[in-house]
Protein backbone atom coordinates (compact mmCIF):
# COMPACT_ATOMS: atom_id res chain seq x y z
CA UNK A 1 0.00 0.00 0.00
CA UNK A 2 1.22 3.47 -0.58
CA UNK A 3 2.67 5.15 2.41
CA UNK A 4 1.11 8.20 4.48
CA UNK A 5 3.20 9.81 7.87
CA UNK A 6 1.22 11.65 10.16
CA UNK A 7 2.79 14.13 12.52
CA UNK A 8 1.07 14.56 15.15
CA UNK A 9 1.69 16.38 18.71
CA UNK A 10 0.31 18.75 21.48
CA UNK A 11 -0.25 21.99 20.42
CA UNK A 12 3.12 24.16 20.19
CA UNK A 13 4.87 21.22 20.11
CA UNK A 14 6.29 21.88 16.47
CA UNK A 15 4.17 19.47 14.29
CA UNK A 16 4.77 22.56 11.79
CA UNK A 17 8.35 22.70 11.89
CA UNK A 18 8.70 18.88 12.02
CA UNK A 19 5.92 18.95 8.73
CA UNK A 20 8.06 21.15 6.56
CA UNK A 21 10.99 19.83 7.04
CA UNK A 22 9.79 16.30 6.13
CA UNK A 23 7.91 17.61 3.50
CA UNK A 24 11.59 18.82 2.17
CA UNK A 25 12.93 15.91 2.50
CA UNK A 26 11.12 13.42 1.45
CA UNK A 27 9.27 15.20 -1.52
CA UNK A 28 6.39 15.87 0.47
CA UNK A 29 2.91 17.67 0.63
CA UNK A 30 1.19 18.38 3.82
CA UNK A 31 -2.36 17.86 4.36
CA UNK A 32 -3.91 19.57 7.64
CA UNK A 33 -5.70 17.66 10.35
CA UNK A 34 -6.83 20.68 12.02
CA UNK A 35 -10.50 21.50 12.98
CA UNK A 36 -10.01 25.37 13.56
CA UNK A 37 -7.13 25.88 10.19
CA UNK A 38 -10.24 25.56 8.47
CA UNK A 39 -11.79 28.63 8.91
CA UNK A 40 -10.86 31.56 6.91
CA UNK A 41 -9.87 34.65 8.55
CA UNK A 42 -8.69 32.81 11.90
CA UNK A 43 -4.87 32.81 11.31
CA UNK A 44 -3.02 33.46 14.67
CA UNK A 45 -5.27 32.38 17.66
CA UNK A 46 -5.32 29.14 15.26
CA UNK A 47 -1.54 29.53 14.68
CA UNK A 48 -1.94 28.69 11.06
CA UNK A 49 0.81 28.28 8.90
CA UNK A 50 2.58 31.19 7.64
CA UNK A 51 2.48 32.66 3.67
CA UNK A 52 6.08 31.86 4.37
CA UNK A 53 5.67 28.07 5.58
CA UNK A 54 3.04 27.94 2.96
CA UNK A 55 5.49 28.20 0.20
CA UNK A 56 8.01 26.14 1.86
CA UNK A 57 5.58 23.28 1.31
CA UNK A 58 2.46 22.42 -0.59
CA UNK A 59 -0.39 22.63 2.45
CA UNK A 60 -3.97 21.22 1.53
CA UNK A 61 -7.49 21.91 4.13
CA UNK A 62 -6.47 25.18 5.10
CA UNK A 63 -9.03 27.95 4.87
CA UNK A 64 -11.70 26.02 3.75
CA UNK A 65 -14.74 27.73 4.92
CA UNK A 66 -15.75 31.10 6.54
CA UNK A 67 -16.55 31.14 10.03
CA UNK A 68 -20.25 30.72 10.06
CA UNK A 69 -20.35 27.72 7.71
CA UNK A 70 -21.08 23.58 8.97
CA UNK A 71 -18.05 21.27 8.99
CA UNK A 72 -18.35 17.32 9.88
CA UNK A 73 -15.74 14.89 10.74
CA UNK A 74 -17.43 13.33 7.30
CA UNK A 75 -16.74 16.41 5.36
CA UNK A 76 -13.10 16.06 6.29
CA UNK A 77 -12.84 12.80 6.10
CA UNK A 78 -13.58 12.94 2.16
CA UNK A 79 -11.56 15.83 1.59
CA UNK A 80 -8.47 14.50 3.40
CA UNK A 81 -8.79 11.53 1.64
CA UNK A 82 -8.97 12.79 -2.00
CA UNK A 83 -5.80 15.15 -1.18
CA UNK A 84 -3.89 12.04 0.03
CA UNK A 85 -5.03 10.14 -3.54
CA UNK A 86 -3.91 13.08 -5.14
CA UNK A 87 -0.77 13.93 -3.77
CA UNK A 88 0.03 9.82 -4.07
CA UNK A 89 -0.95 9.92 -8.08
CA UNK A 90 1.63 12.86 -8.42
CA UNK A 91 4.64 10.62 -6.96
CA UNK A 92 5.17 13.02 -4.04
CA UNK A 93 4.45 11.75 -0.09
CA UNK A 94 1.82 12.47 1.82
CA UNK A 95 1.99 13.95 5.12
CA UNK A 96 -0.80 14.36 7.81
CA UNK A 97 -0.07 17.26 10.48
CA UNK A 98 -2.02 18.57 12.72
CA UNK A 99 -3.40 18.22 16.61
CA UNK A 100 -7.22 17.40 16.47
CA UNK A 101 -7.62 13.65 17.78
CA UNK A 102 -10.68 12.93 16.23
CA UNK A 103 -9.54 14.14 12.53
CA UNK A 104 -6.09 11.56 13.25
CA UNK A 105 -8.17 9.06 14.78
CA UNK A 106 -10.98 8.80 12.33
CA UNK A 107 -8.51 8.91 9.06
CA UNK A 108 -5.91 6.88 9.86
CA UNK A 109 -8.39 4.04 11.18
CA UNK A 110 -10.44 4.36 8.45
CA UNK A 111 -14.00 5.32 10.97
CA UNK A 112 -17.07 5.21 8.73
CA UNK A 113 -19.38 8.50 9.99
CA UNK A 114 -23.00 8.65 9.66
CA UNK A 115 -23.76 10.69 6.68
CA UNK A 116 -26.28 12.63 8.43
CA UNK A 117 -27.01 16.67 7.23
CA UNK A 118 -26.94 19.16 9.74
CA UNK A 119 -30.30 19.99 11.46
CA UNK A 120 -29.84 23.78 12.64
CA UNK A 121 -33.41 23.60 14.44
CA UNK A 122 -32.94 20.70 16.70
CA UNK A 123 -29.37 21.92 17.36
CA UNK A 124 -30.69 25.32 18.24
CA UNK A 125 -33.28 23.77 20.80
CA UNK A 126 -30.24 21.41 21.86
CA UNK A 127 -28.19 23.99 22.53
CA UNK A 128 -30.92 26.27 24.27
CA UNK A 129 -31.91 23.15 26.87
CA UNK A 130 -27.95 23.37 27.49
CA UNK A 131 -27.51 26.58 28.32
CA UNK A 132 -31.21 26.11 30.87
CA UNK A 133 -30.48 23.21 32.01
CA UNK A 134 -26.74 22.50 31.62
CA UNK A 135 -24.25 20.56 29.46
CA UNK A 136 -24.24 17.77 31.96
CA UNK A 137 -28.29 17.23 31.26
CA UNK A 138 -27.72 16.52 27.70
CA UNK A 139 -25.11 14.10 28.56
CA UNK A 140 -27.23 12.20 31.07
CA UNK A 141 -29.83 12.26 28.06
CA UNK A 142 -27.14 10.76 25.42
CA UNK A 143 -26.04 7.95 28.10
CA UNK A 144 -29.89 6.79 28.28
CA UNK A 145 -30.49 6.57 24.08
CA UNK A 146 -26.21 5.68 23.38
CA UNK A 147 -24.54 4.90 26.46
CA UNK A 148 -21.20 3.90 23.98
CA UNK A 149 -21.29 7.52 22.59
CA UNK A 150 -21.83 9.10 25.99
CA UNK A 151 -18.92 7.51 27.42
CA UNK A 152 -16.47 8.73 25.01
CA UNK A 153 -17.59 11.73 24.59
CA UNK A 154 -16.82 13.96 27.43
CA UNK A 155 -19.47 15.45 29.80
CA UNK A 156 -18.40 18.85 28.64
CA UNK A 157 -17.96 18.48 24.97
CA UNK A 158 -21.35 20.53 23.81
CA UNK A 159 -20.68 20.18 20.02
CA UNK A 160 -20.05 16.72 20.03
CA UNK A 161 -23.30 15.61 22.38
CA UNK A 162 -25.42 17.59 20.10
CA UNK A 163 -24.21 15.62 17.08
CA UNK A 164 -24.65 12.21 18.80
CA UNK A 165 -28.24 12.95 19.86
CA UNK A 166 -28.65 14.72 16.53
CA UNK A 167 -28.20 11.34 14.64
CA UNK A 168 -30.38 9.65 17.03
CA UNK A 169 -33.51 11.99 16.52
CA UNK A 170 -32.82 11.71 12.71
CA UNK A 171 -31.98 8.33 12.27
CA UNK A 172 -33.61 6.30 15.26
CA UNK A 173 -29.87 4.31 15.98
CA UNK A 174 -27.45 5.49 18.28
CA UNK A 175 -24.19 6.97 16.19
CA UNK A 176 -22.19 4.62 17.93
CA UNK A 177 -23.90 1.91 16.16
CA UNK A 178 -23.16 3.58 13.00
CA UNK A 179 -19.43 4.22 13.29
CA UNK A 180 -17.72 1.81 12.26
CA UNK A 181 -14.41 0.90 10.85
CA UNK A 182 -12.56 0.23 7.09
CA UNK A 183 -9.07 -0.16 7.10
CA UNK A 184 -7.86 2.68 4.93
CA UNK A 185 -6.10 1.84 1.79
CA UNK A 186 -2.18 3.76 2.83
CA UNK A 187 0.42 2.09 5.09
CA UNK A 188 0.22 4.46 8.39
CA UNK A 189 3.31 5.75 10.11
CA UNK A 190 2.43 8.38 13.10
CA UNK A 191 5.19 10.35 14.10
CA UNK A 192 4.39 11.51 17.67
CA UNK A 193 6.59 14.60 18.61
CA UNK A 194 6.47 14.38 22.70
CA UNK A 195 7.93 16.90 24.67
CA UNK A 196 8.15 16.99 28.54
CA UNK A 197 5.44 18.78 30.50
CA UNK A 198 6.71 21.53 31.71
CA UNK A 199 8.67 22.38 28.82
CA UNK A 200 5.91 22.17 26.60
CA UNK A 201 3.26 24.49 29.23
CA UNK A 202 6.18 26.98 28.48
CA UNK A 203 6.03 26.64 25.28
CA UNK A 204 2.56 26.82 24.85
CA UNK A 205 2.93 29.94 27.44
CA UNK A 206 5.85 31.89 24.61
CA UNK A 207 3.34 31.17 21.86
CA UNK A 208 0.06 32.77 23.76
CA UNK A 209 2.17 35.69 24.28
CA UNK A 210 3.59 36.04 20.60
CA UNK A 211 -0.25 35.67 19.30
CA UNK A 212 -0.93 38.61 21.34
CA UNK A 213 2.02 40.85 20.31
CA UNK A 214 1.02 39.72 16.66
CA UNK A 215 -2.07 41.01 16.56
CA UNK A 216 -4.89 38.51 17.79
CA UNK A 217 -7.04 41.45 19.43
CA UNK A 218 -7.46 43.12 16.12
CA UNK A 219 -8.26 39.39 14.08
CA UNK A 220 -10.94 39.30 16.66
CA UNK A 221 -11.88 42.88 16.20
CA UNK A 222 -12.13 42.21 12.64
CA UNK A 223 -14.19 38.64 12.70
CA UNK A 224 -16.65 40.76 14.86
CA UNK A 225 -16.81 43.52 12.76
CA UNK A 226 -17.76 41.10 9.71
CA UNK A 227 -20.93 39.78 11.80
CA UNK A 228 -19.39 36.81 13.44
CA UNK A 229 -20.90 36.05 17.17
CA UNK A 230 -19.17 34.44 19.98
CA UNK A 231 -21.95 31.85 19.74
CA UNK A 232 -20.42 30.28 16.58
CA UNK A 233 -18.05 27.24 16.88
CA UNK A 234 -15.68 28.47 15.53
CA UNK A 235 -15.43 31.84 17.85
CA UNK A 236 -16.16 29.66 21.12
CA UNK A 237 -12.82 27.80 20.53
CA UNK A 238 -10.03 27.97 22.38
CA UNK A 239 -7.87 31.01 21.51
CA UNK A 240 -10.74 33.15 21.07
CA UNK A 241 -13.39 32.70 23.47
CA UNK A 242 -10.93 33.37 26.26
CA UNK A 243 -10.98 37.00 25.09
CA UNK A 244 -14.51 37.29 25.00
CA UNK A 245 -14.92 39.25 28.98
CA UNK A 246 -11.68 41.38 27.21
CA UNK A 247 -14.30 42.62 24.44
CA UNK A 248 -17.07 43.25 26.94
CA UNK A 249 -15.40 44.89 29.59
CA UNK A 250 -15.56 42.28 32.31
CA UNK A 251 -11.94 41.36 32.06
CA UNK A 252 -8.68 42.55 31.66
CA UNK A 253 -6.73 41.86 28.99
CA UNK A 254 -3.82 39.78 31.67
CA UNK A 255 -6.26 37.84 32.88
CA UNK A 256 -7.68 36.96 29.47
CA UNK A 257 -4.16 35.91 28.48
CA UNK A 258 -3.52 33.49 31.67
CA UNK A 259 -7.04 32.60 31.04
CA UNK A 260 -5.96 31.18 27.65
CA UNK A 261 -2.53 30.02 28.98
CA UNK A 262 -4.51 27.55 31.25
CA UNK A 263 -7.06 26.67 29.08
CA UNK A 264 -4.63 25.80 26.43
CA UNK A 265 -2.62 23.35 29.10
CA UNK A 266 -5.32 21.67 30.23
CA UNK A 267 -6.40 21.09 26.05
CA UNK A 268 -2.67 19.96 25.81
CA UNK A 269 -3.58 17.07 28.16
CA UNK A 270 -6.45 16.02 26.69
CA UNK A 271 -4.66 15.59 23.04
CA UNK A 272 -2.19 13.29 24.82
CA UNK A 273 -5.20 10.53 25.09
CA UNK A 274 -6.19 10.69 21.48
CA UNK A 275 -2.19 10.06 20.44
CA UNK A 276 -2.03 7.15 22.08
CA UNK A 277 -4.75 5.22 20.24
CA UNK A 278 -3.01 6.23 16.93
CA UNK A 279 -1.62 3.21 14.76
CA UNK A 280 1.98 2.74 14.42
CA UNK A 281 3.10 5.30 16.61
CA UNK A 282 6.54 6.37 17.37
CA UNK A 283 7.81 8.71 19.75
CA UNK A 284 10.28 11.50 18.33
CA UNK A 285 12.22 15.06 20.10
CA UNK A 286 11.31 18.33 18.98
CA UNK A 287 13.27 20.39 16.53
CA UNK A 288 16.22 19.38 14.52
CA UNK A 289 17.01 16.35 16.50
CA UNK A 290 13.58 15.19 15.81
CA UNK A 291 13.71 15.77 12.02
CA UNK A 292 16.98 13.63 11.95
CA UNK A 293 15.11 10.91 14.34
CA UNK A 294 12.04 10.77 11.77
CA UNK A 295 14.21 10.51 8.50
CA UNK A 296 16.00 7.68 10.09
CA UNK A 297 12.80 5.75 11.09
CA UNK A 298 11.48 6.77 7.70
CA UNK A 299 14.09 5.52 5.69
CA UNK A 300 11.99 2.52 4.62
CA UNK A 301 9.43 4.22 3.68
CA UNK A 302 11.46 6.50 1.76
CA UNK A 303 12.72 3.76 -0.22
CA UNK A 304 9.71 1.66 -0.51
CA UNK A 305 7.86 5.11 -2.08
CA UNK A 306 11.44 5.88 -4.17
CA UNK A 307 12.46 8.78 -2.61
Amino acid sequence: MPPLVAVVGCTAAGKTELGIGLAQALRGEIVGADSRQIYRGMDIGTAKPTPAERTAAPHHLIDLINPDEEFSFARYQELALAAIADITQRGQLPLVVGGTGQYLQGLLEGWQAPRVAPQPELRAALAAEAAQSGVDALHRRLALVDPPAAATIGPTNLRRIIRALEVYEVTGQPISAQQTKSAPPFDVVTLWIEVERSLLYERIDRRVDAMIEQGLLGEIRALLDQGYHWDLPALSSIGYKEFRPLFSDEASLEECRQTLKWNTHAFARRQRAWFKRLPNVHQIEAGAAGLAQALRLLAGVRSAAGL
